[in-house]
């Protein structure tokens, strides 16, 4: 007798680094990953919006993810990457982040909810997955994209 498989909805996610922590973006807002370029400063926008760069002709504003958390600024190194979000709201962002790792395929049925009593860097996490014995925090990124 055949033992039926129960397939478990998966999602995909890009593990970036900020700080110390890993989180992780659904793959399917991601358009692009690019290495850091020169980013034009645009005056009078909140500190964590480090200016504009231009990707395929398309100017998409840029943010440091660091600084929208709260974290200190730090320097860009050869791994800090610029990851291109396409969100319903705000068109094309970019995300500044201290690396990104792999991607990962977690289960729903695995990932935890967060609860909502959310404040600090916190409130940018909707739930938080397991993969290799590692935590990976999964990104809101309706709050991370929110002014």
């Amino acid at each position: 007798m055949e033992e039926l498989k129960i397939s478990s909805e998966t999602i995909q996610f890009i593990v970036l680094r900020v700080g110390d922590e890993q989180y992780g973006i659904d793959i399917k807002y991601v358009d692009n990953i690019i290495h850091m370029s020169s980013i034009t400063r645009v005056p009078k926008v909140a500190s964590y919006v480090k200016g504009v760069i231009n990707v395929r002709g398309e100017v998409i504003p840029v943010m440091d993810i660091r600084i929208k958390m709260g974290l200190p600024e730090a320097e860009y190194t050869k791994d800090s990457r610029i990851v291109i979000i396409k969100s319903e709201q705000q068109g094309f962002v970019g995300l500044i982040v201290d690396a990104v790792k792999e991607v990962v395929t977690l289960e729903v049925d695995g990932i935890e909810k967060m609860a909502y009593d959310r404040n600090g860097k916190d409130m940018f996490v909707t739930g938080v997955g397991k993969h290799q014995g590692a935590l990976i925090s999964l990104l809101d990124l309706n709050e991370v994209l929110a002014e």
